[in-house]
């Protein structure tokens, strides 16, 4: 008898059984062995793109400052942080898909974003549902953070709509002694938000007001608006939009050769706001948390450093993206770290338990409770206006 046994010949099917094998064995060994999760991922989304992308860049500048300084001192669990981004586009229906995709694909620990108050509106109910933290560093919708949940898992670090519309309504009254202000705000739930508060802040003082108007986000003309509130006795207006609405409303008020002192939510810190609205666009005053006002100070050297297209204190439009991004990062990173995981429910429980932690705006001491989970007031806020495209404090 020979010595000699052929190989057999590997036929498709054994080869197909063989892979199949394979993958159950793979399937079977711990997730760690088949692919090691070697860092703790955080989610954004933001509008990267569109008329609002400066904005998601000085988002996406707050968060990687951030990163950089948590992971030069050891990171978080042992482990570097990384960030996954994803563009909303301002869309609250591809805000929600990447949340999704970021949560369930990615495995985040944490979701930040949520530019637009829609996106972000859109994002809530899936984010408590998932039990995942969501910190918001822009979007000042109320109901965004005060959504009713039994089990609140989204949190914020920025202005919130129904402060700033005290906010701004006591400047009005302040600075130019409105009696009678008119409204002229963006026809979307944060418009609605807003309208809300500002009615709010008017009633507290006994005020009337000259009516409340609402345009979209891409009419090019709000003169008959506008001209509605002037016939009704408006002496101020309240101003609620981002960057491009809000310069057609200066661009319709300088056509009508209407001056009126104008107070606004934060949306024309969003960008390059002058290039649109014009000269006049100096004459709007709004809402910030942060700026930056030397250009020696260690933040903004490090951003320079981080980013070299920094030229000036005017590239780092709005400074207030990056400092409440910067900000909410270290509070997540922190909470991380003190649950000992990251399993959603067990840093949600960490949130209400971190302090002592440094950031730009402030150093925040237990930040926030189950009772109110924004870290920011109207103490923190400050008004500003555009002057030769830099956007500086108004001292006066």
């Amino acid at each position: 008898m020979s010595a000699y046994s052929p190989i057999p010949k590997l036929t498709r099917r054994a080869a197909l059984l063989g892979a199949a094998a394979v993958l159950m064995l793979a399937s079977a060994l711990p997730v760690t062995a088949v692919r090691a999760e070697d860092t703790v991922k955080l989610g954004l989304v933001a509008a990267l793109s569109g008329q609002s992308a400066k904005s998601g860049e000085a988002i996406t500048r707050g968060i990687t400052l951030a990163i950089d300084k948590i992971n030069a001192e050891g990171g978080v669990l042992g482990k570097p942080l990384e960030l996954v981004s994803r563009d909303d586009e301002s869309n609250p229906g591809k805000g929600l898909v990447a949340a999704r995709e970021l949560a369930q694909r990615e495995g985040v620990a944490a979701l930040i974003g949520g530019l637009d108050t829609p996106v972000s509106l859109a994002i809530v109910p899936f984010a408590n549902q998932q039990k995942i933290p969501f910190v918001g560093p822009w979007a000042a919708g109320t109901p965004i953070t005060k959504n009713g949940a039994e089990e609140n898992y989204v949190f914020r670090v920025s202005a919130v709509d129904e402060y700033v519309d005290e906010a701004i309504t006591e400047y009005l009254v302040k600075k130019y002694g409105a009696k009678k202000p008119g409204m002229i705000l963006i026809n979307n739930p944060w418009g609605e938000s807003n309208e809300k508060g500002l009615l709010k802040a008017l009633e507290k003082r006994s005020m009337p007001n000259a009516g409340i108007e609402k345009f979209e986000s891409n009419d090019v003309d709000v003169v008959p608006q506008l001209t509605r509130l002037k016939e009704n006795g408006a002496d101020s207006l309240f101003v609620v939009a981002n960057v491009a609405p809000t310069a057609q409303v200066v661009k319709s008020l300088d056509r009508m050769g209407w001056d009126v002192p104008i107070s606004s939510h934060w949306g024309p810190a969003g960008g390059r706001f002058t290039e649109l609205a014009g000269a006049s666009g100096e004459k709007v005053h709004f809402i910030q948390t942060y700026l930056f006002t030397d250009a020696s100070s260690p933040m903004f050297v490090k951003l320079q450093e981080k980013f070299p297209e920094i030229k000036t204190l005017a590239d780092v439009t709005p400074a207030t993206g990056i400092a409440n991004a910067y900000d909410a990062t270290l509070l997540i990173a922190a909470a991380i770290e003190k649950a000992g995981s990251t399993e959603g429910p067990a840093v949600r429980q960490a949130m209400y338990e971190i302090s002592g932690i440094e950031g730009m705006i402030k150093t925040y001491d237990k930040p926030f409770t189950p009772d109110d989970q924004d870290a920011l007031g109207p103490e923190d806020y400050t008004f500003a206006k555009f002057v030769e495209g830099e956007i500086i404090p108004i001292t006066d």
